[in-house]
């Protein structure tokens, strides 16, 4: 596949925006959907991808991608921030291999911060069982 094809079939993401892979989805429009991510830094980090398969934001068409997830960074940031009564949040994006991408389609991940917390810089990730990302998306999905 390409920068340009639309959906890569070997792509968990884009089986996800696609529906055809379960997640738990927080947010979804023409362009982006958001969805929790199940090894996460802290409760509540969510990633944000263009529904295109995009690899990295060096890509051909990266600048329009991010184009695309912007109203979605903003909104799902949002939830975030009061879901959790968040001080801030931390928007992460990674390009290529040596910079920690491991899912090679342009993903932000959006981790609600607190005075005094640890960053996010040299995360460790925890996988969580499925009723803690359960009880998570509901409350991100509350309003």
């Amino acid at each position: 596949m390409t920068d340009n094809d639309t959906v890569s079939e070997f792509c968990i993401f884009c089986a996800i925006a696609a529906g055809t892979a379960p997640s738990f989805m927080v947010y979804e429009d023409e362009t982006a959907v958001a969805f929790l991510d199940l090894a996460p830094v802290r409760r509540g980090h969510t990633l944000v991808i263009p529904r295109r398969h995009v690899p990295d934001v060096m890509a051909h068409d990266g600048a329009q991608a991010i184009i695309d997830v912007g109203p979605a960074v903003h909104q799902v940031g949002q939830r975030l921030i009061d879901a959790f009564k968040a001080d801030g949040i931390t928007v992460l994006q990674s390009n290529g291999a040596a910079a920690g991408q491991v899912v090679f389609h342009l993903h932000l991940h959006l981790v609600p911060r607190f005075v005094g917390d640890r960053p996010p810089v040299g995360w460790t990730r925890d996988a969580k069982d499925a009723d803690e990302v359960a009880a998570t998306h509901a409350l991100i999905t509350a309003n």
